[in-house]
């Protein structure tokens, strides 16, 4: 059992979990989903609707401190299981090689990628599917991610095209680092408006793939992405974790 304190000093008793000797247990993962956690996807989308009250509701008094107040308790019981930083892999890195026959397990292969990753609360996230030669994508931007009244933000939406683009670039068998990524804003883009992105494979040389790609509300263009991407060996790109400061 978790008691937590609220700002007034009351006292905020969360339920026990499946086993009161293992705290942690419902957050530890099951056979063969190393990624997931058991129960880490349910943590993450629990944040994601905490993040978007956050910036939409209205409450009483005090409600956010208390809110607040629990929120830093729950971090504090989670903060010691943090493993500590090595050279080896740590949990949230997949190295699984996702060859181009195999592009439908994309997402599964990026469960921690703010974009598409279903354990990741910054993600909205996003859908990917495929439809060679086309990378397909669809999702609804909560307020969360708001720029101007009304709209998505511009850093959110190049942020969605980095990951939509690769998406192309691995039916291409090109995926790799980011060089240049060019956006095009036409017209705004709303908040609570399902969001379709499409993007394939321009051209590709032995060291860059080209991509583009475009979002599209309603019917309507309201975004276009450009992209250069270096084609890297995929056991270089599972390994940059490991590196020291870019060393």
């Amino acid at each position: 059992m978790l008691m937590l304190a609220s700002s007034d000093g009351s006292k905020v008793i969360m339920p026990d979990g499946p086993d009161d000797s293992d705290a942690l247990a419902p957050f530890r993962a099951p056979s063969g989903r190393p990624w997931s956690g058991g129960g880490r996807e349910d943590l993450a989308a629990a944040l994601r609707r905490l993040m978007e009250l956050t910036v939409t509701s209205t409450p009483a008094p005090g409600a956010f401190a208390d809110a607040a107040a629990t929120v830093e308790a729950l971090s504090r019981a989670l903060e010691s299981s943090v493993p500590e930083e090595s050279d080896q892999p740590q949990p949230r890195f997949s190295e699984q090689t996702v060859r181009s026959e195999e592009v439908a397990t994309l997402t599964s292969a990026m469960p921690f990628d703010m974009i598409v990753g279903s354990c990741n609360p910054l993600a909205p996230p996003i859908e990917i599917w495929f439809e060679p030669p086309l990378a397909k994508g669809k999702v609804i931007f909560t307020p969360t991610y708001e720029g101007a009244p009304g709209c998505v933000h511009g850093a959110a939406l190049a942020a969605a095209f980095d990951i939509i683009l690769t998406a192309a670039n691995v039916l291409s068998d090109a995926a790799g680092p980011t060089v240049v990524l060019t956006i095009r804003y036409l017209k705004p883009t709303r908040i609570g408006v399902e969001s379709l992105f499409e993007s394939e494979v321009t051209e590709l040389t032995p060291r860059r793939t080209h991509s583009i790609g475009r979002l599209i509300q309603n019917g309507i263009v309201t975004v276009e992405a450009v992209g250069e991407f270096v084609n890297l060996d995929r056991s270089k790109i599972n390994a940059l974790h490991r590196s020291n400061g870019g060393s």
